[in-house]
């Protein structure tokens, strides 16, 4: 299943019914202070000890309870200063579920429904993918996070307002079970517009080439760490998957790690390329890459090796016959050599045997 995708940068936020703050109904002085900014606390929890400027020995002292469960975003209470029933002592959200503001061009935003799926990353945790869905679109064309969430925009400047026209965002929830994330977050999210089954996919990184010469490096289905450079036509792209058009097949393994270091290997100082492995495995020769010998490549190949041998290309042939040639004349002068040879040498019984006639005379 491809997905169709487009990006777009967020910022998380704390949903806003789910924000609390601390404050104190007398006035007094802070004895105890337990709250730590990044812990959660639950609804209850003893957290600021205050002693009351009523009369007393020792004067009375009341615990400041939790008043929502939530995390502690900032803390404003240090052990001895007093305080008066306007301070804020502490702010917190539930951040359990967290909002994400996510920000585009408004003629993106308009082809996004209710109930769009989106793959979020945060740059502070790279490792980590969350799944979010679009709850609602902002309740003002602009991409602050205030005016998103319904919230008082009156420190905009006009210039902003200005700067953000063509803009929209979208408000997106995102379940945060484990505590982490915190609003003012960055994030780089990826809207899922559309979903196409049965597509021929490969990831980002198993593609090689320029945009006009794409390939690929498919594995070889019979000889081990053998891969084949093939030429592919891609369709679209997202966040982690490309199309492929023409030029694989469901069965193919396609290398990702690495694809960019296979453009360099092979036929190395000490290393058997690809081409000879498959030369030898097939018994017949192939191209450098690896692929089939055609003929414009077999006549390329011929010219690199009379180039090599410092023969001019249009004698290469010639000069190859008329080595046939010698030898064969060599040999035959040869032969002819070894067979005069033995006419010249006499039988054994005409130098053993003297003259009857010329035995009385010696």
């Amino acid at each position: 299943v491809f997905e169709e995708t487009v990006f777009a940068f967020g910022r998380t936020e704390a949903v806003p019914q789910n924000r609390s703050e601390l404050s104190s109904r007398i006035s007094g002085r802070i004895l105890e202070n337990r709250i730590t900014v990044g812990s959660f606390v639950e609804k209850g929890d003893k957290l600021i000890l205050l002693e009351s400027r009523q009369p007393g020995d020792p004067p009375p002292a009341i615990w400041l309870t939790a008043p929502a469960d939530g995390t502690v975003l900032s803390v404003n209470a240090v052990v001895g200063s007093p305080i008066e029933p306007s301070n804020v002592l502490a702010r917190f959200a539930d951040l359990r579920t967290i909002y994400l503001i996510v920000t585009m061009p408004q003629e993106i935003a308009g082809k996004i429904r209710q109930g769009t799926e989106a793959r979020v990353r945060f740059p502070i945790r790279p490792d980590k993918e969350y799944m979010a869905v679009l709850l609602k679109f902002a309740t003002c064309p602009c991409p602050d996070p205030a005016c998103a969430l319904g919230q008082d925009t009156s420190t905009r400047s006009n210039e902003d307002d200005r700067n953000d026209r063509n803009s929209a965002s979208v408000i997106v929830t995102l379940e945060n079970p484990d505590n982490q994330l915190r609003p003012g977050m960055n994030s780089e999210t990826s809207i899922i517009l559309n979903k196409r089954p049965n597509v021929i996919g490969i990831p980002r990184a198993a593609l090689q080439g320029e945009a006009s010469k794409r390939f690929v490096y498919v594995k070889h289905f019979d000889l081990p760490n053998a891969f084949i450079k093939t030429p592919v036509q891609v369709g679209q792209m997202n966040d982690r998957m490309v199309e492929i058009v023409t030029g694989l097949f469901p069965a193919d393994e396609v290398v990702t790690k690495g694809a960019y270091s296979l453009s360099f290997a092979g036929g190395g100082a000490g290393g058997v390329s690809l081409k000879e492995a498959l030369d030898a495995a097939h018994g017949h020769e192939h191209a450098e890459d690896g692929g089939e010998l055609t003929p414009e490549k077999k006549a390329e190949m011929d010219a690199k090796k009379r180039a090599a041998s410092g023969l001019p290309p249009e004698t290469a042939g010639g000069a190859s016959r008329v080595w046939i040639y010698v030898s064969g004349i060599l040999f035959l002068l040869l032969l002819a050599s070894l067979f005069t040879k033995m006419r010249g040498v006499p039988a054994d019984d005409e130098v053993a045997t003297p003259s009857t006639s010329n035995s009385g005379k010696h």
